[in-house]
């Protein structure tokens, strides 16, 4: 039976899952963008990572079939499906306090670092230096020049990427409330996370 985890906007959820399981990671309002890490369940210190996965897989957007990998280059996640228009920021760090002081936020929470740190901190994990998230469902488009210009999410309502953890880990979601280049089209709408199978 399917179980589903629901993501307010602007906070995040975290799920164990075991090597074999599937997940989804659904935009269920649409134009949702979510940041995304996973950490090793043996050793959090080995997570996610998408330097890494663009060496592992040379391409910076990912695709169906690609198996991203850890700091250790050892596989995390296999991409099973996408049924949004595919394209995943994997350059941009999550937002935080004092990305949001930067930019001249009025607010600086929530933000998708401290949600992060909220649900880690949660299964008493303590962070070192955040990793940078794969921003699922965010357009920002690498230019011929180099340049990055940041275009609002298109991914429509119910629109998810299935995933197969390659091992144990914790998956976090944050449905970023950044309205930082208007990259979840206005106002946060939140996301949820569904396990679809065990292995």
């Amino acid at each position: 039976m399917n179980r589903l985890v629901p993501i307010p906007p602007g906070e995040a959820r975290g799920v164990a899952v075991e090597a074999g399981d599937i997940v989804r990671v659904v935009n269920t309002e649409g134009h949702q963008v979510v940041d995304t890490w996973a950490f090793c369940t043996a050793d959090p210190l080995e997570f996610l990572s998408m330097e890494h996965s663009r060496s592992a897989t040379y391409r910076i957007l990912f695709k169906p079939g690609d198996t991203l990998v850890s700091t250790r280059f050892r596989p995390m996640l296999t991409i099973l499906a996408d049924t949004s228009p595919g394209i995943h920021d994997t350059l941009h760090a999550a937002c935080s306090a004092e990305s949001n002081r930067f930019f001249g936020m009025a607010s600086i929470r929530p933000n998708c670092e401290d949600n992060l740190k909220e649900v880690m901190a949660e299964r008493r994990v303590r962070l070192g230096p955040i990793p940078c998230p794969w921003n699922l469902f965010e357009h920002a488009i690498v230019t011929p020049d180099g340049s990055l210009i940041d275009e609002p999410a298109s991914a429509a309502v119910g629109d998810y990427v299935e995933l197969r953890a390659e091992t144990a880990l914790v998956l976090v979601c944050s449905a970023c409330p950044s309205t930082v280049g208007d990259i979840s089209l206005g106002t946060p709408r939140g996301a949820a996370i569904e396990l679809i199978s065990q292995g």
